[in-house]
This record gives structure tokens, C-alpha cells and sequence, in this order.
């Protein structure tokens, strides 16, 4: 996973973006005429949980919420991922068995919410999902991939970013121009405050638009809660962990940044358990990392370790949401 250069947030185009555009075109035009093709019917509705641009944005979050939401209605969902990492060739469904380099980090953390598939092909994951007894199908990622037809497609908008600069890589984080992917989305979800958000949905056009929130789990954030901690982090986003984390109340005094999806090695948590006692700091983490660390936690750094679990909250309340998943009976 590329690290995100720091002038795709710029709020106008700077002089790298300027000088990388004709790749960003030729970038864009191939993105738009592969998400223009006709997909594959799975043979039961797909929701997809997707984003316009590079990077983390919360919807992995997002597609366990959907879950949560489809279940409470008598539905059987089943994610369907492509496991970033993953060794699988083949569709498989994700087991106890399964590690992180196995299927991919998020998919174990879906998994925990109802039955989850990693496939590289995602039509031949659907329909595994379908024997396998699935009502409907949640694609956690995969806009932008049109090999299965969607029912509903829900974009996730980081609130702080947007869309950065409002470029197509790799000048920009866009996975394609804005105009020629809003097309493919029925409504959008701002995670986080930020005016950038706001910008970006704008340019949506008139389509259903919420507003979520990631909060941490409330006994986790009172444990925070006045703690010297160092935040350990390995997503698209890291800083944003950082803010969450002072927003608990706790006071960060270091931070180890790892790219997104990255592994972790033994000697450098070794060093960051030992600096963490050294200095009477706790040791936060998300829940992603957690699944990609499982048990190779070294001692020293378990006895201060604490992950953070986060939830989707949805401003307009969860109604809001149900009225957009009853798009798929119609």
C-alpha cells in the first residue's frame, strides 16, 4: 500500500500535482470505462461499501454497521472482500484457522459480524456467498471494480480529507474524476467533521448524503481517559487514530506509524514495549492492527497494550440507513 504523498490533501492542485495531471487523465480514463462496464448479476441484491479515492476513509466500519443493521432485519448478509494481502488464489471463506496473511486483516474483523468471503475474483466469491446461503452480499471496497452488478452502492468520505485536492492519481487521491464515478453511487456517508467532507459530497449531487461518526468503545475511552499513551498504528489514516485518542481524553506522547496493511516487526515492538514502560505510557492500537499482530505480541509490550474498537454512528440515526436498504426489495 503506497504511502499517501502530503500534497494530495493540499485544498488546490501545487506544482507536483500540476506536473503529474497527464497521468492522473490517463489514470481516470481507464478507471471510468472499467467502472462503466455492465456487472454480473450475483443472483441476490449487493450492497457495495466503496470511496472515490485512495486511502482509508472508515468503510470497513461502515460495511460491519450495514451488517448489523441487514441482520436486525432477518437478513442472512455475507461480506465479500478482496483480502489486501491475502494469500488466497481461490474464493474461501474465512475461518478460525485464518490468520491475517492468510486473508487480509479487515476481513477478519467482518468475519466477527457475519460470514465472510475473500475472493481475488469478486463474481466468483458472490456466488460462493449464494450457495453458501447469503440473502444479500456486502462488498466491502470494490466500487470501482465492475465485475458484479451493485443494488446499492454507498460511498464513504473521510470528513478531514474529502477529496484532497480533487485530482485523479497520482496527482491526486481520486481513483477517477468525480463526475465520471458519482454516476455509480446512490448515497454517500461523511465519517468525522471537516469542511473538506462537506466540499465533497457537495459534489455528489442530489443523492442521499449522512453523516457517521467512529466513536471508541466507551469502557475503552474511560480507561484512556488521562493516560500518557503511544499511539501504534498501521492505516491509511493514522493521525486521525491520533485524534481520537485525544478526543478520549488521553495524551499522546509518541506515535509508531507503520504503512497501511503493514506487518510488524518482532524487534520493533520489543523496542516500542520497553520505550512505552520506560516512560509509563500505555500502547493504543486499533483493532486492525490488533488482527494483524493475533499473538506474536511481545510481553512487555502486551502488559501495556490496549486496542481501541471503534462504531458507527449515524447523525440521522439509524432510519436514515434502513430507508436506503430498503432500496433492495424494490
Amino acid at each position: 500500500m503506497i504511502k499517501a504523498p502530503a500534497f494530495w490533501w493540499d485544498t488546490a492542485p501545487g506544482l507536483a500535482a500540476r506536473l503529474l495531471a497527464p497521468f492522473g487523465l490517463i489514470h481516470g480514463f481507464i478507471a471510468a470505462r472499467r467502472m462503466a462496464r455492465p456487472g454480473s448479476h450475483a443472483g441476490v441484491p449487493v450492497i457495495c461499501i466503496g470511496n472515490l479515492t485512495l486511502g482509508g476513509s472508515g468503510k470497513t466500519p461502515v460495511a460491519m454497521h450495514v451488517a448489523q443493521r441487514l441482520l436486525a432485519r432477518g437478513e442472512r448478509p455475507m461480506f465479500l472482500s478482496r483480502g489486501y494481502g491475502a494469500r488466497v488464489t481461490q474464493p474461501v471463506m474465512v475461518g478460525p484457522g485464518h490468520g491475517a496473511a492468510d486473508v487480509g486483516d479487515e476481513p477478519l474483523l467482518l468475519a466477527r459480524v457475519a460470514r465472510t468471503i475473500v475472493a481475488p475474483d469478486r463474481l466468483a466469491g458472490a456466488i460462493l456467498a449464494r450457495e453458501a446461503g447469503a440473502s444479500v452480499i456486502i462488498m466491502d471496497d470494490g466500487l470501482q471494480n465492475s465485475s458484479l452488478h451493485k443494488d446499492l452502492s454507498l460511498a464513504v468520505i473521510e470528513g478531514s480529507t474529502g477529496f484532497g485536492n480533487g485530482m485523479v492519481f497520482p496527482a491526486g487521491p481520486l481513483r477517477a474524476p468525480v463526475e465520471r464515478q458519482r454516476g455509480h453511487v446512490d448515497a454517500a456517508i461523511v465519517i468525522g467533521d471537516g469542511q473538506a467532507g462537506l466540499n465533497a459530497s457537495a459534489r455528489l449531487g442530489d443523492m442521499p448524503v449522512l453523516m457517521g461518526r467512529l466513536t471508541p468503545r466507551a469502557d475503552v475511552a474511560a480507561r484512556l481517559s488521562g493516560q500518557s499513551v503511544i499511539a501504534m498504528a498501521g492505516i491509511g489514516l493514522p493521525d486521525k487514530f491520533v485524534r481520537t485518542l485525544a478526543d478520549c481524553g488521553a495524551r499522546v506522547v509518541g506515535t509508531h506509524f507503520v504503512a497501511d496493511h503493514a506487518s510488524y516487526r518482532t524487534d520493533e515492538l520489543m523496542t516500542l514495549g520497553a520505550h512505552a514502560a520506560a516512560i509509563g505510557a500505555l500502547v493504543a492500537t486499533t483493532e486492525k492492527d490488533m488482527a494483524r499482530l493475533g499473538s506474536q505480541v511481545p510481553p512487555d509490550l502486551a502488559e501495556r497494550l490496549i486496542v481501541v474498537p471503534v462504531t458507527l454512528t449515524v447523525a440521522e440515526g439509524d432510519a436514515a440507513l434502513d430507508a436506503l436498504l430498503t432500496r433492495l426489495s424494490r
